[in-house]
């Protein structure tokens, strides 16, 4: 059975993914004042959160249409899983579903396609898609990849962030999840996490950058206490900020072994809410 991996660009690819040869993109538009772009491989993201800067740290993004989902469904395959970016904070999910009405609609129940909810972004996208791969290529049948991957995003992952600003986040209305009295002090740096439901929840606070990022090394490594991580991944994706991600990568691996750790250039969309100096730590465990 021939099978391909659809994937929204809110997936932060590492070099290992890129060479896919049965990996589609699907890119979500980024718009920064009269500038706009499409969140792909080509994207500068230096250039792009520069033009954050100089337009007030103000952009927007758009999901894909359903037609460019549809379009990434075609070709020789038996099986499609599409991964995209939480319901809650993006249309990108409810997009690639009506990509899949539209193509069967067209072409019939002629494969098997199925989307995934990765109630997350950035590198836990990246998690998912490699375990989807690891699964069928070990002849994992259809329904019984759907299940296992529906349970091992729910059950076996976690993201947290601490970002320099939260002002991106507010101003696209993506902090609906967090108290009124968290965003009267939204200048402390807050260390934010996945939720189970993919909404953002808080998890700890500190005065300074460096002391966040400590207290969510330590929350992250508590997390995982007294499991075996030695094949388990830890990636950590940074925006502009490429010395700080390690300095994250050297907390957590101090106290938690993980098996395999990747630091990553996060994509547009993730730069754009994570802004410059934001670091998001996706995990499987």
């Amino acid at each position: 059975m021939r099978y391909k991996i659809v994937v929204d660009s809110c997936c932060d690819l590492t070099e290992e993914i890129k060479k896919w040869d049965n990996l589609e993109v699907v890119p979500l538009s980024l718009e920064v004042g009269d500038y706009h772009t499409f969140d792909d491989r080509d994207l500068d993201q230096d250039d792009f959160i520069g033009r954050m800067k100089a337009n007030g740290g103000v952009a927007k993004s758009a999901c894909p249409a359903p037609d460019a989902f549809k379009k990434a469904y075609e070709g020789d395959y038996d099986e499609i899983y599409v991964l995209t970016i939480t319901d809650k904070l993006s249309g990108t999910y409810n997009s690639a579903l009506q990509g899949k009405m539209l193509y069967e609609e067209e072409y019939g129940e002629d494969k098997k396609i199925y989307v995934f909810n990765s109630l997350a972004t950035s590198g836990l996208e990246s998690i998912v898609a490699e375990e989807i791969k690891k699964v069928c290529d070990e002849g994992m049948a259809f329904d019984a990849v759907v299940e296992y991957i529906d349970d091992f995003i729910l059950n076996k992952t976690g993201l947290f962030f601490c970002l320099e600003s939260l002002d991106a986040l507010k101003a696209n209305g993506r902090l609906f999840a967090l108290a009124a009295k968290v965003l009267e002090k939204i200048r402390v740096k807050l260390i934010c996490k996945r939720t189970q439901e993919g909404n953002i929840s808080l998890s700890g606070q500190d005065l300074t950058t460096n002391r966040a990022l400590i207290k969510m090394a330590n929350i992250i490594a508590e997390s995982v206490d007294g499991v075996d991580l030695s094949d388990k991944k830890l990636y950590i994706s940074y925006v502009c900020c490429e010395d700080r991600a390690n300095f994250v990568a050297n907390k957590i691996t101090d106290k938690a072994k993980f098996g395999k750790v990747e630091i990553i250039k996060a994509s547009g969309l993730n730069s754009l809410y994570a802004s410059d100096g934001g670091i998001i730590v996706s995990y499987s465990f």
